[in-house]
Order: C-alpha cells, then structure tokens, then sequence
C-alpha cells in the first residue's frame, strides 16, 4: 500500500465519518414527527395530525441526507408508506389507513428479513443501516430476532388501535413503539458482544 493510497483511504474515512450524525440530532429526526404528530392530535384531531406526520416525516429524511449524503432504507420506507397512507386518509377522510400504516410497514420489515434469511441472506445490515461487524451466526441470530420483533410490533398496533380510543393509539404511535424498540435494541448487546467481529483487528493479524 502507497502513501497516497494510505492518504485517500484516510481521507474516505474522514469524510465518511462526518457523514455520520450527531446521536442527539438522530434520535430528534426521528421523535419530532411523532411528537408533532401527538400533540396536533391533541389539539385539532387525527386529519390535520396525519398531515403534520407526511410533512414531518419527509422534512426530517431531507435534513437527514443534507447531514449523511444516503438515504437509510428504514427511513425512506417509513417516509413512503407515511404518504401513501396519509394520502388515503385524505381522500378517503377514514383514520384506519393512518392508523394501518405501522401494522403493514413493521410486517414488511419481519417478512423481508424473516423471508431473506430463509435463503440464507440477512438483510439486517441494510434494513437497520448498520455499522456492526457481526460473525455470519450472529447475523443469522440478530435477524431473525428482530424479524419476530416487528411481527411483534404490528400485532400491537393492531390491538391497540382496535381496542383504545384514537388519542390513545396517538400515543402509543408516538411514545410506545419508540421506546419498545430501543428497550429491545438494548437486550441484544450481550448477543452482539458475542458474535462481534473487528475488522481492523482481523487485517492486523493477515499481515503478520
């Protein structure tokens, strides 16, 4: 490997990693068009909120490729079926298409993920956009832990948005699946240890 090489690996890097947002702004991308979405529902009801989450929702995945130069694949799907199903609460002036929307997004995350891995190809990677390095067992593993997850999370959007009052189900949407999801993130850490694997480390020992 040359100097120069050296530097524009260097430099990739180096523009790589300022391509990776601030903690802090992420998780606000993400929260501020549900809690917009909550509290408009609040004050002027399920229609005018339904409109605050698509613009919303695609203003925050502007800001997050102005910041990050890609587009994660969660993000943009949330962002589509957001408008899609939005549009159709419009038009169609019936809250269920809204309230659908994180029943069929979080179906078609578990089938594409459970569906992948039955061919022996975890999707994980992409669909979370991932930076972990996990050995193939351990991908095979996290996958299809979290496959089972979003199942999980769409029958509980079914049962609640069936059972509870519109405002309730706002909530939930807004302040019950985030914190679902992270509390469920944070129970995979120790498989993630686990089945760890450091690239750098590993290039380290084929030199020698």
């Amino acid at each position: 490997m040359t100097a120069e090489t050296s530097g524009e690996d260097a430099g990739t890097y180096a523009r790589t990693q300022k391509r990776v947002p601030n903690p802090a702004v992420k998780l606000a991308l993400e929260l501020g068009p549900l809690a917009l979405f909550f509290v408009t529902n609040l004050k002027f009801g399920i229609f005018p909120a339904t409109g605050v989450l698509m613009v919303s929702v695609l203003v925050a995945l502007a800001i997050s490729y102005y910041l990050t130069q890609r587009l994660p694949i969660m993000p943009v799907v949330t962002a589509v079926a957001v408008t899609i199903f939005g549009a159709l609460t419009f038009l169609l002036h019936d809250e269920i298409f809204i309230k659908l929307k994180p029943t069929i997004v979080n179906s078609l995350f578990g089938a594409t993920l459970l569906g992948a891995l039955a061919f022996g190809k975890p999707l994980l990677p992409i669909v979370l956009d991932s930076v972990m390095h996990l050995s193939e067992e351990g991908w095979r593993k996290l996958t299809l832990r979290w496959g089972v997850f979003f199942f999980v999370l769409a029958a509980l959007n079914e049962i609640v948005w069936r059972t509870q009052t519109t405002d309730f189900w706002a909530g939930f949407k807004a302040f019950g699946i985030m914190p679902l999801t992270v509390l469920f993130a944070l129970t995979q850490v120790p498989l993630i240890m686990r089945y760890e694997v450091k690239p750098a480390e590993e290039k380290t020992e084929a030199h020698f």
